[in-house]
């Protein structure tokens, strides 16, 4: 992952003492492993559960989704008034008294609020380490903050502090997309921090409820177990975050409900309608035939026969692939069929809306539809008031959204989920797409529909480990190679004001720089600096921007959107965002980054006429072949390739197809698909 800032720690104090390396075993966590959660309780739990991906729309806005949402505030429990302003400040005060008594900047004060309320003086108190749970706390520094709390108290083995360095390194792993750790990688993480007894410390904290522990199969270790039934599969002990444990348990759950109430249509008139009193259609198998006969193309068709005889459909295939849900969607809505379709972006969701009805609103931003900003509205039930949903973009799905999207379907909704497996897996933890696929649960389309021309033809072939050079007669694939990172940015910026506009006649401001990270020599930080200072120097009086700047905003991870800096007043930063106005608060204004160049992952769902991706020496080991099939599909018309990786570029694609993640919902999948 990309790395990020992590500002408003520097004045924590600093590192404690000794490490130790634990025993081996976990009596007390295997003591615990959880029982599977009753569907009760995890329906209700993620009704009221806030995903990581793309979040509910802003009050007023036509787009929603990944397409600027503010946070909403931290939630106030229902049986309480809302704290007045007075009693906010109070808390903030006394937050802060605390902090500085522990030797923390007081600026944490409005984070610690946030995090764990208006008692958030006391709970510091009462639990120093409870600073690990703010951004940007390291365990050294909420280490320095105990001892200058309690003093001498404030050991190593403290229980406080191996749970909160627990909850700290499976907050961690979620932020490189894992929804659960193997507890001997736990167990070895708290030893690193000098805990002494790490299996205890593991069973004390799956005890308190906090994090839930399963047992699994190896997953290597299912072929064996089929080829000798009598001998025991090896297990594994898995600890995950209960939020991410509920999602991936509710996810499996209403993805087998949909299957499992999946009923295919009769021939003959619409039956009696729903609850709002209007007839449904339920087509049947000769006006889907129908419907498969009329497709644009025999991918297409196999996907429209997929979506009639299943509840849940997997549908894979490159940029060129998306007319084929388009042509579903299409072809449902002429059978009668309340039919939508989602992107993960407001650009994409045009692009599909026109190409399965123009001129009808047809296919929204995920977000969108989940808040109820977009879409056809909820059923009194609460479900989304649709038959078929078709969701595109599905690799970038963590499972938190993932969870609450299958939440909100009612019984019977057909549900298609489509998008390139070669492409990054989502912001948030889980790899979703990637599990149902290897689950092999449901029907899945493989279109058959090539991405043309030389930027295809390459991306095909990093998609299978294979970087070939390839005929460019239009230049439509240009390599630049360059002996470090900075002789890289300066060849970026180079091909942005010059080379590309002059040659190509695509104008600067329709061409993306692409990079693995934010620092080092030729990251986004670097590249956006000698861009600006190109293409809108300025002084950077609102905050480091000024009018004209191009920026990218992200309220939240998963959620990223370009757009141009209008103006700043006391209100906040006016941003043009996707065509629509947004105000960005002063307090806030650390969401947005200048956008001339962006990382990889805040890339997904988005194309550009131009694309500029830069291979620096320093982000050689970030490279994966997943990461680099993105960046060069971006591209739509032409890529320039600026390339100091050296040999890291071409092992990448052929031996590191992704990073790892380690989650749980093929398992669950195996599990509930193979009960009677």
């Amino acid at each position: 992952m990309s790395d990020e800032d992590t500002p408003g720690t520097e004045g924590l104090p600093g590192p404690t003492g000794r490490e130790e390396q634990g025993a081996e075993g976990a009596p007390g966590v295997r003591a615990a492993v959880a029982e599977r959660p009753d569907t009760a309780r995890l329906a209700e739990a993620i009704r009221a559960m806030g995903g990581s991906g793309p979040p509910p729309a802003e009050a007023g806005a036509p787009g929603g989704g990944a397409d600027q949402p503010q946070p909403a505030d931290q939630p106030h429990p229902a049986d309480q008034p809302p704290p007045t302003d007075e009693q906010r400040a109070a808390a903030l005060r006394a937050t802060a008294e605390v902090l500085a008594e522990g030797g923390a900047p007081a600026e944490l004060a409005a984070g610690a609020v946030a995090a764990l309320g208006d008692g958030a003086a006391q709970a510091l108190r009462d639990d120093p380490w409870a600073v690990l749970a703010l951004p940007g706390v390291r365990p050294e520094q909420a280490d320095g903050f105990a001892r200058g709390l309690l003093g001498p108290a404030a050991g190593p083995g403290d229980e406080r502090r191996a749970q909160a360095l627990t909850l700290w390194l499976l907050e961690q792993a979620a932020l490189l997309g894992h929804t659960a750790l193997a507890a001997a990688e736990l167990r070895s993480g708290l030893a690193t921090h000098g805990v002494p007894s790490p299996e205890e410390a593991l069973g004390g904290i799956v005890t308190d409820g906090r994090v839930m522990a399963f047992q699994e199969e190896e997953p290597q270790a299912a072929g064996r177990a089929a080829e000798d039934d009598d001998e025991e599969p090896p297990v594994r002990l898995l600890l995950a975050l209960d939020r991410l444990a509920l999602a991936e348990e509710s996810l499996a759950d209403g993805l087998v409900r949909l299957m499992s109430t999946f009923e295919p249509g009769e021939d003959g008139p619409p039956a009696a309608g729903g609850e709002d009193g209007e007839e449904r259609a339920h087509p049947g198998p000769a006006a889907w035939e129908a419907a498969a006969a009329a497709a644009p193309s025999a991918s297409a068709a196999a996907l429209v026969r997929a979506a009639a005889d299943a509840g849940l459909v997997l549908h894979t295939g490159g940029e060129a692939a998306r007319a084929e849900p388009a042509a579903l969607v299409a072809a449902a809505r002429t059978l009668g069929l309340r039919a939508w379709a989602t992107a993960w972006t407001a650009e994409g969701a045009r692009a599909l809306g026109g190409a399965a009805e123009p001129g009808a609103e047809v296919a929204v931003t995920l977000g969108g539809l989940l808040s109820g900003a977009e879409g056809p509205g909820r059923s009194a039930d609460g479900s989304l008031a649709l038959d078929l949903l078709v969701v595109c973009d599905a690799p970038l799905l963590d499972v938190e959204t993932a969870a609450t999207l299958a939440e909100s379907l009612a019984d019977g909704t057909r549900l298609v989920l489509s998008g390139d497996p070669g492409q990054l897996w989502s912001a948030g933890p889980g790899r979703v797409f990637a599990d149902l696929l290897a689950a092999k649960a449901c029907p899945a389309v493989a279109s058959r529909t090539p991405d043309f021309g030389p930027i295809g033809e390459l991306v095909s072939g990093i998609g299978v480990g294979e970087l070939e050079p390839v005929e460019a007669p239009g230049k439509e694939v240009v390599i630049v190679t360059a002996k470090d990172g900075g002789e890289a940015a300066h060849r970026a910026v180079q091909l942005v004001l010059d080379s590309i506009p002059r040659a190509l006649g695509i104008p600067a401001d329709q061409v993306a720089v692409l990079t693995p990270g934010h620092g080092g020599s030729a990251g986004t930080r670097a590249l956006n600096a000698a861009l600006k200072a190109r293409l809108n120097p300025g002084p950077g009086r609102f905050g480091g921007f000024d009018p004209g700047d191009r920026v990218v905003h992200s309220p939240v991870p998963g959620s990223c959107t370009p757009g141009t800096v209008v103006s700043a007043d006391a209100a906040g930063l006016h941003l043009e965002l996707d065509g629509r106005p947004v105000v960005v608060p002063r307090d806030r204004v650390a969401q947005v980054r200048h956008g001339w160049a962006l990382t990889v992952h805040q890339a997904v769902g988005r194309r550009w006429p131009g694309v500029v991706a830069v291979l620096p020496d320093d982000a050689a080991r970030a490279l994966t072949r997943q990461l680099v099939y993105t960046a060069f599909g971006r591209a739509e018309r032409h890529l320039s390739v600026v390339h100091a990786a050296g040999p890291a570029l071409a092992q990448a694609v052929a031996s590191l197809p992704a990073r790892p993640r380690t989650t749980r919902l093929r398992g669950i999948l195996a599990e509930q698909t193979a009960q009677p």
